[in-house]
């Protein structure tokens, strides 16, 4: 059984990723678990024995807070999945506590909402964007805005360098939740030095024409509206240089950014 970590912070933003999280399931028998950071401070006057007091209390109220929120967002579905576990942590830092949880506990994919749209997101400050470019584990990023629909294509787009290990990976995801899959992959002056995909891959793939005046992110936005896809899958490089991570940056954390569908990203082989 594979399993979902969904961090939440209890704000209507969060809705939509956990909504995302139990249509998954609807699909599939995943175990989903439920994830809520809190940073409880102590004040220096504090002893141990009154600080792991209060903050067994507080944690107490945090995980009624966090079955509350959740049940809320039960409203309206037709089934509820059987899995479900909620679970609160103390950190100094949200993103870390996520990280930190999600790897000790052999998470499969962490399914995140993101919230803002193009430039209002901060990208290099947000929770989503550190996770794109940290996890171990694939993430899944949810517009705060999305409205759910039926998951029945995802779109991977491939630069095609390890594209056997990559795509065994997104046909792992696509099956469990009956899904097509469409390979992405535009044209460069390179292409003749990467092997070409074997035809007998269960997927369909596009080659389309870079269109050298647009940004990738722009390439890739416009084939998505072209062709109603419900969902997209990206590969990132996470151990980037100094000069790159100054310069150059994520295009998955940048895409997530703009994207109007769920992104779902894995760490590149």
């Amino acid at each position: 059984m594979k399993k979902i970590l969904v961090p939440t912070d209890f704000s209507s933003n969060s809705v939509a990723a956990v909504r995302f999280a139990l249509q998954l399931a609807s699909h599939d028998n995943f175990e989903l678990t439920f994830f809520h950071s809190c940073n409880i401070q102590r004040p220096t006057a504090w002893k141990d024995s009154v600080y792991e007091a209060f903050k067994e209390n507080e944690i107490a109220e945090q995980s009624q807070s966090l079955l509350k929120y959740v049940n809320s967002s039960f409203e309206g579905l037709d089934t509820v999945p059987e899995n479900i576990n909620y679970e609160v942590q103390c950190g100094s830092k949200v993103e870390d506590t996520i990280l930190d949880y999600s790897a000790k506990n052999n998470f499969d994919y962490i399914c995140i909402s993101r919230k803002g749209h193009g430039n209002s997101l901060q990208l290099f400050g947000s929770i989503t964007s550190h996770l794109i470019t940290k996890s171990e584990v694939p993430v899944i990023t949810v517009p705060s805005n999305y409205e759910q629909t039926k998951i029945d294509t995802i779109t991977y787009a491939s630069d095609l360098t390890n594209l056997d290990k990559e795509l065994k990976l997104v046909l792992d995801f696509s099956e469990a939740i009956a899904a097509n899959v469409e390979v992405l992959h535009f044209r460069t002056p390179g292409d003749e030095l990467i092997e070409k995909p074997d035809a007998n891959y269960p997927v369909k793939i596009h080659f389309e024409p870079l269109k050298y005046e647009k940004t990738l992110i722009e390439n890739i936005d416009g084939f998505i509206k072209k062709t109603n896809t419900a969902m997209l899958v990206m590969f990132t490089k996470q151990k980037r240089t100094f000069f790159e991570k100054l310069f150059v940056s994520s295009i998955s954390a940048e895409y997530a950014a703009v994207i109007d569908i769920p992104l779902l990203v894995f760490k590149k082989p």
